[in-house]
């Protein structure tokens, strides 16, 4: 099949997980909690996303997930 999202597939399936919480509106603790790892490495991994989608903030991350029905 053809790639029909290379914005998404360049993302690890930790990365798209941690990302639809975020974008949940859930903190950084609280998807450490759902996910089982620490906060800071949420924090890492959404930090890793926006740097690769070229978003700036939270709501952008969130505006790009929904459009993408992550959440």
């Amino acid at each position: 099949p053809a790639n029909l999202d290379p914005e998404l597939d360049q993302l690890t399936r930790r990365e798209r997980d941690v990302i639809r919480l975020v974008a949940a509106g859930y903190t950084y603790k609280e998807v450490g909690v759902r996910l089982s790892i620490s906060g800071r490495t949420v924090e890492t991994h959404a930090a890793a996303v926006m740097r690769k989608l070229r978003l700036s903030n939270r709501r952008e991350l969130t505006r790009w997930a929904t459009h993408r029905r992550l959440i």
